[in-house]
Formats: C-alpha cells, sequence, structure tokens
C-alpha cells in the first residue's frame, strides 16, 4: 500500500475512529472512566528498594491535557514515578491512580489498563526484535506485543501505522530495520509506536538521551507539535536539561532524593531558586523564546 505522507497525528486518530472492526482490540479499550479530569493521582506514594526509599511520599496530580516535564539530577526517582505511572511498578507505601484505576485495589486488572498507557524509553527498545522493520515495530502494538507473530493487521492499521511515522519523520525509513537505525531515528520510532495504541496517558522517558545537537533539536520541534495538538494524550516525559523541553508543555515536576521540591506551571515553578535547589548547584535559568536554557554561575 501507499505512503500516507502528511497525515498528521490528527489523522492519525480519524482513522482509528472511522476503522471498521467487528470486535475492538482490548489493546484501544477504553474504561468507565475515559473523561476523568484526574489522568494520574498519587497520594504519598513511597517505593523502597533494598531498604532504601527511591521516592519519598510523593502526592501529585496530572489533569487531562497536561503536558508534564518531570526534572532532577541522576538517582533522584524520575525513572521510578514513570515507572509507578506505567503500573508496572506498585507503591510500597500510598495509593497511585491511573486512569481511573487504582493499582493494588480489587477489580483493578493492569493488563486492561496498561494497553491505554504509551511508554516509549530505552528500556522498551532493548525489547524490541532488531530484525523487523520499522512498519512492523509500530504496527506490532496495535496487538500489545513486541515482535511480530501470526497475527494479522488491516489496512487501517497499517495506514494508522505509517501516519504516525510521518509525523515523526521516518516516512522514509518504514521498511529499515530497527536494529540499524540512528539513536535519535529510533527514539523517533518508539514514540509513534507508543501512539499507536491511541493512548490516553503517553509517558517518555528521555528521549533525547545520546542524541547530537540535530536529533535533539528536531526531535523537540516534533514533540512540541505534539504537545500542541489538543487532540494528543496527557503527556509525562522525564528529562535532565531544561533545555530539552518541547514547547507546548505546561507543567513541571522537580524531584531531588526522592522528594518533590517543586511542581505545577512551567511559568511559575521553573524559576532559577528552584533549579538551583534541585541540582544542588547555582543556576540561572532563562526562557527565549518558547524554549527555556540553564547555566551554572561562574566560580568566583
Amino acid at each position: 500500500m501507499g505512503r500516507t505522507g502528511g497525515v498528521d497525528f490528527l489523522e492519525g486518530l480519524r482513522l482509528r475512529a472511522h476503522a471498521t472492526t467487528e470486535t475492538p482490540r482490548p489493546v484501544t479499550a477504553r474504561g468507565d472512566n475515559a473523561l476523568m479530569s484526574d489522568v494520574l493521582e498519587l497520594q504519598d506514594v513511597t517505593v523502597v528498594r533494598e531498604g532504601r526509599a527511591l521516592v519519598d511520599q510523593v502526592s501529585w496530580s496530572v489533569k487531562e491535557g497536561e503536558r508534564w516535564v518531570i526534572l532532577g539530577p541522576n538517582g533522584a526517582g524520575k525513572t521510578t514515578l514513570l515507572n509507578v505511572a506505567s503500573s508496572y511498578l506498585y507503591p510500597t507505601k500510598g495509593t497511585a491512580t491511573i486512569l481511573g484505576e487504582t493499582l493494588g485495589r480489587p477489580g483493578t486488572d493492569v493488563f486492561e489498563l496498561r494497553p491505554r498507557i504509551g511508554v516509549a524509553g530505552i528500556a522498551l527498545a532493548d525489547k524490541l526484535p532488531k530484525r523487523q522493520t520499522v512498519l512492523q515495530t509500530v504496527l506490532t502494538a496495535a496487538y500489545g506485543i513486541t515482535a511480530t507473530w501470526n497475527e494479522d493487521y488491516e489496512e487501517i492499521d497499517e495506514q494508522r501505522a505509517r501516519a504516525f511515522l510521518d509525523r515523526l519523520g521516518m516516512t522514509e525509513f518504514t521498511d529499515r530495520k530497527f536494529g540499524t537505525l540512528s539513536e535519535g531515528e529510533r527514539k523517533r520510532t518508539l514514540i509513534a509506536r507508543a501512539l499507536m495504541a491511541d493512548p490516553e496517558l503517553l509517558l517518555l522517558d528521555e528521549p533525547a538521551a545520546g542524541l547530537d545537537l540535530g536529533g535533539r533539536e528536531d526531535l523537540v520541534r516534533r514533540l512540541g507539535r505534539l504537545a500542541r495538538d489538543p487532540i494528543a494524550p496527557s503527556m509525562l516525559m522525564v528529562t535532565h536539561h531544561v533545555e530539552e523541553i518541547p514547547p507546548g508543555f505546561t507543567h513541571v515536576l522537580m524531584i531531588r532524593q526522592g522528594k518533590v521540591l517543586a511542581a505545577g506551571p512551567m511559568e511559575l515553578e521553573l524559576t532559577s531558586r528552584n533549579l538551583s535547589l534541585c541540582f544542588g548547584l547555582p543556576l540561572v535559568v532563562e526562557q527565549v523564546g518558547d524554549r527555556w536554557t540553564a547555566q551554572g554561575l561562574p566560580l568566583s
């Protein structure tokens, strides 16, 4: 089948909406709470491993349509929070409610919840077969699997996969093997894959890590376009660098040693004072247009 060049994210969702399958796949099923205002709610969440609290009494709420960036130094607990938000890590103490479902509560089925959450990160990349093509890598998300088997895909599936790949600048790579991609190409493929399941929550774990300047800027501008799309899912993105925050992101959570230092609208909380406390170094934050920069004060 031919390309869907020029089809955007919004059109990708329209393709999904107009699909006419007799039996909806579980991967795109939505619960009764699909229109709820709170996408994620953590109440006094603590995660302990080997006697150490990776996150400690974190309370945090994400509402529908918000785009959050999670900032903090190495070992602060950023990825731990993302793992809780993905339902793959349960709190040791406290409660975590994701898309209306509370982890560990009777009646909560994480196997029905997880397909409603799109995840793109290094951990997933390592699980995907390197021999598969880029198109196959994205298509398998429609069944919630990582490798092709004997599954059948409809024309609408391929149209949607191509639409998301086009949105992320991967149209020319659909027949390339996943294992031959550059780091930037791989990151964009993972994001397209995460969108394939029509998620209500999109989690991005350091999407710009390991990219050169050109690769970072290309990815940031594409994520910025996605973040500004009103029909896109709520988004959480982990990063170490304010320069990687895409335009259109609305809120910031700063975490240090497992504890929340600041949380709220970007323009109120992304300050020199808060960032300096977060990273333990005197820093100056500036906003230039719709982007952010930070640098340390010179040594006297």
